[in-house]
């Protein structure tokens, strides 16, 4: 049995937020992301494949790598990325392979969502 390890590959995402409570409302109702509270500072997200963790115990710092995430269905992502308060900070546009938007999440980070084309 072949037992492949994470060498290269993103393991983990990090974001100082101001409001732990928020960013869980923020991605739960946007993505479905679930959480682990670990203590009043710090809690982790899962997208039921990839986890990180949101932190009030640094300062805010937005901007950063990109985190792109994906979606099947691209234009009610982005409804209800706007209607959980997102800003959109750059329009849906076409690549080679699929189409994506940006956002910006309640403390500044922007994102990005794509899809494939079909």
């Amino acid at each position: 049995m072949s037992t492949q390890g994470k060498d290269r590959q993103i393991d983990n995402i990090e974001f100082n937020v101001s409001d732990i409570a928020r960013s869980k409302a923020f991605y739960g109702g946007a993505f479905g992301w679930t959480f682990v509270d670990y203590g009043p500072t710090y809690t982790e997200f899962s997208d039921g494949r990839l986890t990180g963790g949101f932190t009030s115990g640094e300062p805010v710092r937005p901007g950063g790598p990109l985190v792109i995430l994906y979606a099947d269905d691209l234009e009610a992502t982005q409804q209800r990325l706007k209607s959980l308060g997102a800003v959109i900070t750059r329009e849906t546009f076409s690549f080679p392979g699929g189409r994506r938007f940006h956002f910006t999440d309640p403390d500044g980070y922007e994102l990005a969502v794509w899809n494939a084309d079909q």
